[in-house]
């Protein structure tokens, strides 16, 4: 089953949307690129659920997400269950035991600083609990070379100049991202995309991707 994210184009390349009950990656970038990768993947959660899907957000406790900011952005915080953790070991437990279960939804782990913590065996074990349960998996990298892994897509994130509203007021938040693995097809990197909070959907911009955002560093 996969779920659009609204963008012909890259619905297209993904071949009919994200897939659900697999383990998808999510790559800062570049350094200091955290939280928009963060950004995305919650986005990707949402659109991966449905507007009315779980989400469980599993990582450290210090960069749990911000509730009222997670509303800013159009959230329904209610539908989000947030898991604190310390330490790999317990990182990696909770994720297997959440994916697991059916009533999960949609699983965002929050492994940026826990590089080695899902390598690839931990992803195969991940993988296998997802397709069983249907449960998708978000891995949250941070940025650096990429680990091994059975993950379905592997994204790179960096932030993007946004759409100016009224009075040069910013706009919604954009990304440049690039999708640099997808099983059983071609990369598809260069892409622009800006959140509309009203509608909780992807709207593609003009424009490349910028030339620093480490493709070529990272997608070997």
């Amino acid at each position: 089953m996969r779920r659009p994210l609204g963008v012909a184009g890259l619905d297209a390349a993904l071949g009919g949307g994200i897939a659900r009950g697999r383990v998808h990656e999510v790559y800062a970038g570049a350094a200091g690129e955290g939280p928009s990768a963060a950004g995305f993947a919650l986005m990707l959660a949402l659109k991966a659920g449905g507007a009315q899907g779980h989400i469980v957000w599993l990582g450290p406790r210090e960069t749990l997400p911000h509730g009222p900011g997670l509303a800013e952005l159009g959230f329904a915080v209610e539908h989000i269950l947030f898991v604190s953790v310390t330490g790999e070991k317990a990182l990696l437990k909770a994720a297997a035991d959440i994916v697991r279960s059916p009533a999960a939804g949609t699983l965002v782990v929050d492994a940026a600083a826990a590089a080695k913590a899902i390598g690839l065996t931990e992803s195969r074990r991940l993988t296998l609990f997802a397709e069983r349960s249907g449960v998708t998996a978000l891995v949250l990298r941070g940025h650096g070379g990429q680990v091994p892994s059975s993950a379905e897509t592997r994204w790179l994130v960096t932030a993007a100049p946004s759409t100016p509203i009224e009075m040069e007021a910013p706009g919604g938040p954009a990304f440049a991202v690039d999708l640099v693995r997808r099983r059983g097809g071609p990369p598809s990197p260069g892409w622009r995309l800006e959140w509309d909070r009203e509608t909780g959907a992807f709207t593609p911009l003009p424009g490349a991707v910028p030339a620093d955002t480490g493709v070529r560093q990272l997608a070997g």
